[in-house]
């Protein structure tokens, strides 16, 4: 079992399961592989003797209360793990010391034991003893792969932990890493995609996730044959100083917006595939909107959750991602200009109504604190050494004076006051998307 007291609990990952990929119409999304992470690592705990491993439920997947719905999405993750098939291969062409195909698990079991839920699996014979006792493996940090929101940053982070004391991932064509970070086997259309596009969807996002996340940091190399990109590989190098504190246990998986999701009328697949394209804090955020918005009938009931859920990502998340992940890539003219407007307009309000708020707020205290503040605020001023004339409205028309407002409101609420978070973009947005029905 998981041991909380551990020194610095990590998961040894064979080399061969670095790079797998599904095969037929298959998927792997980044819940199921953090998922399959905690199960691996609770069966090594335990041990190679073992035929089977159980866990309590709770230990592997949070955000469950295993009323009906809930109990579906656990059987669904279980089922996929035991269904999907992989190819089992390493990112060095050649370190495995074989290629196999199997299942990601080979049974899984729910029952109940006392009240408690508990989960039961197995893993195939053919590649039990690679899993458990792994001659070549990363070391993983599991508390902070729980911190990566994407399937490509999670793949990304496993793989470079493999050489980080290298400093260099194997040199692959570009292709052969698309199926590997996406998680999702190569069909007819995206075999067809440009390498621009996977690296402004793909590549960058992933980058750039596991470089503000973890203890790595990650630099894309190309190398060209004639005019295009043939290969790439990645040069890693260690932070000075972890990210994240060592020493905290694995922890269980979140399932917390995929319930809500299914709550709100959404399918479990509609929502993993949200969470896997935008990023759990983005749909938690979305999900925020869309529970106000279903909760009004104004100006009509909400005829489809999914479909506004997605829109509201769409214009907040992505147009914006692709944008900052690569300014040199050409998107649609239209859509990123849309967007921005979008966007723009929705911090505008939202930075209005902050600003009446902050004042409402500041108007509501005792005189004897705002001439506290108002003093407080023209020593800072004169420490700063503001343009005079600020000082003089201060001193002649108060802080409320447009010269001053301003930098009345950033000493009194600190210099992120204007800016807002995801969440209260998406509150915004689906309000005026209410009012515009």
């Amino acid at each position: 079992m998981m041991d909380p007291t551990s020194a610095d609990p990590q998961l040894r990952k064979p080399v061969n399961t670095l790079a797998i990929v599904p095969t037929k119409s298959s998927k792997i999304t980044v819940l199921a592989r953090k998922a399959y992470n905690v199960l691996l690592y609770i069966a090594q705990e335990q041990g190679i003797d073992h035929e089977v491993y159980r866990a309590p439920l709770q230990s592997v997947l949070r955000g469950i209360d295993f009323n009906s719905h809930a109990r579906e999405i656990v059987k669904q993750h279980l089922r996929a793990m035991v269904s999907t098939t992989v190819e089992w291969q390493s990112p060095t062409s050649g370190e495995g010391e074989a290629w196999n195909v199997a299942g990601l698990l080979a049974h899984a079991k729910l029952y109940k034991q006392s009240g408690e839920n508990w989960v039961e699996w197995s893993f195939a014979p053919n590649i039990k003893h690679e899993l458990l006792e792994p001659q070549r493996f990363a070391r993983l940090r599991l508390d902070v792969i729980s911190q990566l929101r994407r399937h490509a940053g999670v793949v990304l982070y496993e793989i470079c932990s493999r050489y980080r004391d290298v400093g260099l991932t194997a040199r692959q064509p570009w292709p052969w890493w698309r199926p590997v970070l996406t998680g999702s086997p190569d069909s007819d259309d995206s075999v067809k995609q440009e390498y621009r596009f996977f690296k402004r969807d793909t590549l960058k996002l992933a980058i750039a996730e596991v470089n503000a996340v973890t203890d790595l940091d990650v630099e894309l190399i190309e190398h060209r044959a004639g005019r295009f990109i043939a290969d790439i590989q990645f040069r890693i190098s260690k932070k000075q100083q972890a990210t994240l504190p060592l020493g905290r246990a694995p922890q269980p998986v979140d399932l917390t917006q995929v319930a809500r999701a299914h709550a709100a009328g959404l399918r479990e697949e509609d929502a993993e595939n949200l969470i896997h394209t935008h990023g759990n804090d983005a749909m938690s955020a979305a999900l925020d909107a869309l529970e106000k918005r279903a909760a009004s009938d104004f100006p009509e009931p909400l005829r489809d959750p999914h479909r506004y859920l997605r829109a509201l990502l769409v214009s907040t998340s992505t147009s914006a991602a692709k944008t900052a992940a690569d300014p040199t890539a050409a998107p649609d003219a239209r859509e990123t200009q849309v967007a921005a407007a979008a966007v723009e307009g929705w911090t505008s309000e939202w930075v209005g109504r902050r600003r009446a708020g902050v004042i409402a707020e500041f108007e509501a205290l005792p005189s004897e604190q705002q001439a506290d503040w108002a003093d407080r605020l023209r020593m800072h001023l004169a420490e700063r050494g503001v343009h005079p004339s600020i000082r003089r409205r201060l001193e002649t028309h108060g802080w409320k004076h447009q010269l001053v407002l301003g930098e009345f409101i950033k000493f009194y609420k600190g210099p992120e006051w204007d800016k807002p978070g995801p969440q209260d973009l998406l509150a915004i947005a689906a309000e005026q998307t209410a009012r515009g029905r």
